[in-house]
């Protein structure tokens, strides 16, 4: 669907409830009177065909007898009732309702008859089977929640009902907040990409918080995460982290719950920064609103108590945290101010009767240090040393919630004596958390959402920084496979595929007879020590399994031998198999190499996905992998390869020099692009693939694809992420001047500052219907920071300077059916044809794209777009309600 219509939910002035009663103890009496009791100042119309009156209220039979169209409609009737009372508040004019009702399932037809009912006017349905909608800024409780929410800053969208009430309870106790509370109930219409949509531009709400069993619609909830979170935190519990656990949240919800290696990939890809618990929900939301993302969160420590420090670098250390390595100057510094017993390491250890001055010079140290990018400052209450004092000296540091600009958590131990301190603290808006367990962790919420936000913002190409002149290679291979009715491709194939995007493989020759082996074995020997004899028989996938690989022949004659054993072990295991020959390759020895695993598979929510990690014959032993989403660029696969234990042991240790990273990030670039271009790959392992200081080579490969999809063409619709568009990229001229027009990019906001202050204020207000002084960064982030899916927009540089001289933009509803356009180019450009050049650009791009219409709504006196909208085949017509707009409308076909 679309955020078409919800606005009326989010922000409604009046309320129909279909089904109050007066009957104490049902569901309509307590969703009826938690509307009226919340204090919601709008017109509540009771709506029941029994009753005459509720609570002194007229009550009305049906939607059709209301005086007015009510915003929303509340709907706390049988199910069998519920599609005709959608029908009628559609017919009336509403255009959302919340649906409380349970029992409307596909089974029994009644969930489709309600969205049938609906469908004609976009009507928007919340649930059914929700314990329904809470907006505590405007004092609206639409649902059967046990009590109301305070109001504050903090959104909720909750899968289940029960986590969302216990939520608000365990809220009213901690002073927290919400702007926002949806039970999203079965989400036979809006799900939560939707009201993620909704809520990215809601500037009540500073931080959204969700508890999800699944996610329905991966590449819309995607494109709207990657939206909402790059405005404000957007924190997640996704359960079904065991398989037991995600067996029951699909009883529960009655849908998938993809692998969750593959959900947590996909989270960090989106910006989402996902805690395991209820008790975490609201740290991880008060840490990263409280500060900006960083590059590293190393962290520097300052205790009055030794133990106290090393259980927070324990918790950090399993949060995957980094400690932070003071500088000589520092220790030198703390040298000078500290006793001499103190601990001359991180922690820092000021010992337990730290008077407050103390605290103050330590803490200034750390902060001041180079290598530090968070302070986390410590309290053990003893009786040499005052809680109070100390934090009152680290609060006179404290600028919003930093020292040095860099941000500070305090941790002060105990309750009775450490509940002053704490108050302290949070008086100078400082993070206080009550364990040093707590302190670590929200510390590794700070880096992993620093981490996550990182990977927003990479837009890899649709052509990939691996080569890719081996596509129509490999198109050529696949097409021979299908052509023979095979999913399965041999090793030679899945080699030379994977050598044509850049992954380096031995010397391979295909012999047909364990005699041919002998002589291919005598070629390469001459050049090789040892040579490796491996079955090839497409009825065989795993050759390692029946002993069809044999390693380490020194001469000709046993590798003839070699074979014709080989053909025994296949025939004992299985009389019927065909071999179709055998791969001689030379004996690649690299001593000090680590065996790697690449590898794609299909996740069965987000599409593709990528392996990295530890390879060999015991992988899944071992396992140590990592997923990731493709598309990848360098700083993505770096990112992969830095999840692994492995990526540490690349770096190098004792004696083995570091692996060729780049060599590394280059074939997971590869593989990655492979994916891109071809929607036809199902699976593929290269394992191992050998990495050492000399580069990588991948000693063997498995690729499976869809015969029956080898001529589609890339990029693959079924990756979860759009990559950035480079095809789209063109030189044009327009009044004398070169510019080179692409794909607007995350770092083009470096550019409009400049842009918009060579705009007339009148022809901003001509683009945005209204006067517009200044843009706000979320403003700005939200028109460069695009998904390249249901967003796109063309900038035109200055091929001279680099500066931006006008932008066209497309914005499509999620079915690709229709869009709508916008044009902005700079005043003093204006005349000379750039203008034309972008809007054909995006016509073209929609053309392409499938849709079949695009428009827009022009102010009747911008007479310049008009007459270029009709020069270019619009129709143009002013708009019943509105005389002073004109919608422009191109068909496409």
């Amino acid at each position: 669907m679309t955020i078409r219509n919800l606005e009326h939910a989010f922000a409604p002035k009046s309320v129909a409830v279909f089904g109050a009663s007066v009957r104490e103890g049902s569901v309509g009496h307590v969703v009826f009177d938690n509307i009226v009791s919340g204090g919601f100042e709008g017109d509540i119309w009771p709506v029941n065909p029994k009753y005459s009156q509720i609570a002194d209220r007229q009550c009305y039979a049906e939607a059709a007898d209301l005086p007015d169209v009510p915003d929303l409609g509340v709907i706390v009737t049988p199910p069998e009732t519920v599609p005709g009372i959608v029908r009628d508040l559609a017919e009336k004019g509403t255009r959302t309702a919340v649906v409380i009702t349970a029992g409307l399932t596909r089974e029994n037809g009644l969930r489709q008859a309600m969205l049938d009912a609906a469908k004609p006017t976009l009507f928007r349905i919340i649930g059914p089977n929700t314990v329904g909608l809470m907006i505590p800024p405007m004092k609206l409780n639409a649902g059967f929640a046990h009590m109301a929410a305070k109001s504050g800053n903090i959104a909720l969208l909750s899968q289940s009902g029960a986590i969302a009430t216990s939520l608000i309870d365990w809220a009213a106790d901690n002073n927290v907040g919400f702007s926002q509370i949806v039970s999203l109930g079965d989400m036979a219409d809006v799900d939560v990409g939707d009201c993620l949509d909704m809520l990215a531009g809601d500037m009540h709400t500073h931080a959204i918080v969700m508890y999800l069993e699944t996610i329905p619609n991966p590449r819309k909830f995607m494109s709207a995460a990657r939206a909402a979170a790059r405005l404000k935190p957007v924190i997640v519990i996704k359960s079904g982290r065991h398989e037991q656990a995600a067996k029951a949240a699909a009883t529960h919800t009655g849908a998938l719950s993809g692998a969750d290696r593959v959900v947590d990939a996909a989270l960090r890809r989106a910006g989402i920064l996902r805690v395991e618990g209820l008790a975490e929900l609201f740290d991880a939301v008060e840490t990263t609103a409280r500060f900006a993302p960083l590059e590293r969160a190393r962290v520097g420590i300052v205790t009055n108590g030794g133990g106290a420090g090393v259980l927070a670098v324990d918790q950090l250390i399993d949060c995957n945290g980094e400690l932070a390595e003071l500088a000589p100057g520092t220790i030198a510094r703390l040298d000078a101010v500290l006793p001499a017993t103190w601990s001359h390491a991180n922690p820092v250890d000021i010992i337990g009767d730290a008077p407050p001055e103390r605290y103050r010079v330590a803490v200034g140290a750390i902060a001041a240090d180079a290598g530090t990018d968070v302070v986390l400052v410590m309290n053990c209450p003893t009786g040499l040393g005052s809680p109070l004092g100390a934090a009152s000296a680290v609060a006179t540091l404290a600028q919003d919630g930093k020292i040095g600009g860099k941000p500070v958590l305090t941790c002060w131990l105990g309750e009775h004596t450490a509940r002053e301190g704490r108050r302290i603290l949070q008086d100078a808006g400082i993070a206080s958390l009550e364990t040093p367990a707590d302190a670590a962790t929200a510390v590794s919420y700070l880096a992993d959402w620093s981490r996550a936000q990182r990977a927003l913002l990479r837009t890899p190409s649709s052509h990939g920084e691996a080569a890719t002149s081996g596509r129509e290679a490999v198109l050529a291979l696949f097409r021979q496979v299908a052509r023979e009715g095979r999913r399965m491709l041999t090793e030679p194939e899945a080699k030379a595929a994977i050598s044509a995007y850049g992954i380096p493989v031995p010397e391979t020759i295909i012999a047909r007879s364990p005699a041919k082996v002998g002589q291919a074995a005598g070629r390469l020997l001459k050049t090789s020590e040892q040579v490796v004899v491996k079955l090839l028989s497409k009825a065989i996938s795993h050759k390692s399994d029946i002993g069809g690989v044999v390693l380490g022949i020194a001469a000709a004659a046993a590798a003839e031998e070699a074979a014709r054993a080989i053909e025994a072990r296949l025939h004992k295991h299985d009389p019927q198999a065909d071999i179709e020959g055998y791969a001689v390759q030379p004996m690649v020895v690299r001593k000090q190499a680590q065996e790697l695993i690449l590898g794609v598979s299909h996740d069965s929510i987000f599409g593709p996905v990528l392996l990295f990690g530890a390879g060999g014959v015991a992988v899944e032993v071992v396992d140590d992998t990592a997923i990731a989403l493709p598309p990848l660029d360098e700083v993505l696969a770096g990112d992969l390869i830095g999840q692994t234990r492995i990526g540490r042991l690349l770096d190098g240790f004792r004696d083995r020099k570091p692996a060729d990273r780049q060599a590394i990030v280059a074939a997971l670039n590869g593989l990655s692009q492979m994916v891109v271009d071809f929607p036809c790959l199902v699976s593929m392992d290269i394992n191992p693939l050998l990495a050492d200081t000399a580069g990588v080579i991948a000693l063997d490969a498995r690729i499976e694809i869809e015969p029956k999809r080898v001529e589609e063409p890339g990029p693959n619709p079924a990756l979860c992420i759009r990559p950035y568009p480079s095809g789209w990229e063109k030189e044009t001229s327009a009044g004398g001047a070169h510019y080179h027009v692409r794909p607007i990019k995350p770092t083009d906001i470096a550019l409009y500052p400049e842009f918009l202050a060579k705009i007339s204020s009148d022809d901003l207000r001509l683009r945005f219907l209204s006067p517009r002084k200044s843009f706000s960064d979320q403003v700005l982030k939200r028109l460069t920071q695009l998904d390249y899916d249901r967003n796109m927009a063309f900038v035109a540089l200055d091929k001279s300077t680099g500066a931006l001289a006008g932008i066209s933009r497309l914005s499509c509803d999620p079915d690709h059916v229709s869009a709508e356009y916008a044009l902005l180019v700079r005043t003093d450009l204006q005349g000379h044809g750039l203008g034309w050049e972008l809007l054909s650009q995006i016509v073209d791009y929609a053309k392409a794209d499938g849709i079949r219409r695009i428009g827009g709504i022009v102010l009747g006196e911008n007479s310049k777009m008009l007459a270029m909208c009709r020069e270019f085949g619009f129709s143009l017509m002013h708009l019943p309600n509105e005389p002073r707009l004109v919608e422009a409308k191109l068909e496409l076909g």
